[in-house]
């Protein structure tokens, strides 16, 4: 294992633990504490904040920024154009993608290049969960603390604390910040008070048009 010393937030000695299988570019940049694990490939200009997951076989692209906290499960592909902010949960194959209209080559059956197509950015906002295998496609942003069913297929923006499900994604319900159900279905006309049966915790749904 790779090991470099620095310090964590609360002044603590933390390492950068780098596997030998892993491959990460020069120019990345890895916060204090974080762990990239088997065969993972880290590219040019990523930057990845404190104690964070980075499991094996993932695939994070050039200039991706990741936040601290954020835990990326095996098999991931993380593409330009994606900011993960702090604490979100990235579950087993999922995929981001970049491109809304992806080709290969260009309409004279030239290869495309780098400056033949535009990069579409997509967020993912603080504490957001991410099921395993499901898809974002580009141009999205997932509120904070959203939680994506496995295997959806996420087409258009998740409100904050929002559950979505399926292929295409839908709102389903609404979860706290601690994962449980809030059991308010179908979108909100305006603002709404709840309360989390299962920790107590007071929140404010924002209105959505889904």
């Amino acid at each position: 294992m790779a090991e470099q010393g620095s310090q964590n937030q609360s002044g603590q000695p933390a390492v950068v633990v780098i596997h030998p299988s892993a491959h990460v570019a020069a120019s990345a940049r890895i916060g204090s504490g974080t762990r990239v694990w088997h065969w993972a490939h880290v590219r040019e200009d990523v930057n990845i904040g404190e104690e964070c997951i980075v499991g094996k076989g993932c695939y994070i692209d050039v200039g991706v920024t990741i936040g601290d906290r954020v835990k990326i499960q095996n098999n991931v592909s993380v593409f330009h154009g994606v900011t993960i902010e702090d604490g979100v949960f990235v579950g087993p194959h999922v995929c981001f993608t970049n491109d809304k209209v992806p080709r290969a080559i260009n309409s004279d059956g030239s290869l495309k290049l780098a400056t033949d197509w535009q990069v579409t950015p997509t967020i993912v906002q603080y504490g957001a969960s991410l099921g395993a295998g499901a898809v974002v496609v580009c141009g999205v942003t997932i509120g904070r603390f959203a939680m994506v069913a496995a295997g959806a297929v996420v087409t258009r923006d998740v409100p904050a604390y929002g559950l979505v499900v399926g292929n295409p994604a839908r709102l389903l319900d609404y979860v706290c910040s601690c994962g449980q159900r809030l059991y308010i279905e179908g979108k909100q006309s305006h603002d709404q008070q709840v309360q989390c049966s299962a920790c107590g915790l007071q929140l404010t749904l924002a209105a959505t048009s889904q």
